[in-house]
């Protein structure tokens, strides 16, 4: 029988889990550096806490968890003759797994909004799960790497944002680009070709233009109700402005009237004055009309990176949020935040080889023997070391010396001591570097000095 992972997840082992800790600890470092606080949630929720929030598409992706025991007493026959699949949901699962680390977040801060200080600023690292149809790039269970701070409207927070992103990539060496819109002026544009009310098919649909020309989607937008006419000035509308005054300008020539519009382009103005005389590329953040994250809770600014040496989807993500606890019985708490996509960042790093240095072992060195003799001695040393600050490891069998070099090659462990009958009479020991082929003989306190350098 061939056992396999379920579909749409990983394992991961050694030699890449090192190497996602390592893009891991860079992040949080990051994270932390400009004063966020850990927080973990549980991987189940109610499922009440999750519906609702992520528009139709994002309710049909979450994964439910069937009850325990006799799950089916409660559903009557007639619903399961009739196999009305929505209404049986509703009496066999009242659980499912976390779609996003965000909506947990907001149930946390409703339910302990008064042991929270605020502004409330929080960094979470989890694993998350969505019902979607894997490929490349799209997992079924993969990591979300979030900041979030809740408790303060000040679009500092947005340059703030900005700032983490361009640090994060700048170190992990990713040459990227961090698109910005506003939901305000989203709303604008619908407001102007009078099709507000279908609001939300039409950001699904601009949302599409990240895949798909305009051509391609012409059929789409007639079926709003737009004429040719309306269709092509759109065109010309939905690009990409540079994040500046200039571009900012562009903006507000177009849509003069519009409150929505100019509160929106107004933003834009503030978070810029933050960013103005940093030292951003002028090109790292562009301003995209036609992004339109499809996530129904965003209000204001929303956000997306991109790869610029690799097409894989957008590798970040988030935006501006006014009401989200408000269902959690909170209200008047407004939040922004963004997630990291850790494993379509390790995906592109893999592919360019920036990984590559990364060492699979933290052991310094393997201590070698011929006999049971030689390994109690190691085992004994080992311990000596270890208390100096060195990552050491005794070889478990009794094998041929040269096996035991080559269970260190491929370790990638550098260093190996020897130990035979006459190292344990005299206290030198021979220490071997594998990776220069050359062999000394040392006191125990040299060898210290010597892996410690």
């Amino acid at each position: 029988m061939k056992f396999s992972n379920a579909k749409g997840t990983r394992d991961f082992p050694p030699e890449t889990l090192v190497k996602r800790k390592y893009i891991l600890n860079i992040i949080e470092s990051v994270f932390k550096k400009f004063g966020f606080m850990p927080l973990e949630t549980p991987a189940l929720e109610q499922l009440e806490t999750l519906t609702g929030k992520y528009g139709n598409e994002g309710d049909k992706l979450l994964f439910k968890v069937i009850n325990s025991g006799d799950f089916a007493a409660k559903v009557d026959d007639e619903t399961w003759k009739n196999k009305q699949s929505e209404k049986i949901l509703r009496f066999i699962c009242e659980k499912g797994l976390r779609y996003d680390l965000t909506v947990p977040l907001a149930r946390f801060v409703a339910s302990n909004r008064n042991e929270i200080v605020f502004p409330f600023k929080r960094y979470q690292m989890q694993p998350v799960w969505r019902a979607d149809r894997p490929q490349r790039g799209r997992y079924r269970e993969f990591w979300q790497c979030d900041i979030d701070t809740l408790g303060t409207n000040c679009l500092m927070n947005e340059a703030e944002i900005i700032s983490m992103a361009v640090e994060i990539f700048k170190t992990l060496n990713l040459n990227v680009t961090i698109f910005i819109n506003n939901r305000k002026i989203l709303e604008a544009i619908a407001e102007k070709y009078q099709i507000l009310s279908e609001f939300t098919r039409f950001t699904n649909i601009i949302d599409k233009l990240d895949k798909n020309d305009f051509e391609s989607l012409k059929l789409d937008f007639e079926s709003l109700g737009l004429s040719n006419q309306q269709i092509e000035e759109l065109k010309k509308i939905l690009k990409k402005y540079t994040f500046d005054t200039n571009g900012i300008n562009q903006l507000k020539d177009i849509f003069l009237t519009n409150p929505k519009a100019i509160a929106g382009c107004n933003e834009f103005y503030e978070i810029y004055s933050y960013l103005e005389k940093s030292e951003l590329n002028e090109k790292a953040v562009m301003i995209d009309l036609s992004l339109a994250r499809g996530l129904d809770y965003y209000t204001g600014c929303i956000f997306e990176i991109k790869s610029n040496e690799e097409t894989i989807g957008s590798i970040a993500g988030g935006g501006r949020y006014d009401n989200l606890t408000e269902v959690f019985g909170l209200k008047d708490v407004s939040g922004v935040g963004v997630s990291f996509g850790i494993d379509r960042i390790y995906d592109i790093m893999e592919k360019l080889k920036l990984l590559n240095h990364i060492r699979t072992s933290d052991v310094k060195v393997l201590l070698c023997h011929f006999d049971k003799n030689g390994q109690i001695y190691n085992f004994q040393k080992a311990a000596e070391l270890r208390n100096n600050g060195i990552s050491a490891e005794v070889y478990p069998d009794i094998k041929k010396i040269n096996k035991q070099f080559e269970y260190a090659e491929k370790k990638e462990i550098d260093f190996v001591i020897i130990t035979g009958e006459e190292e344990i009479n005299t206290g030198v020991l021979t220490l071997k570097n594998l990776k220069h082929r050359t062999q000394e003989k040392l006191s125990f306190e040299n060898v210290i000095e010597r892996l410690n350098f």
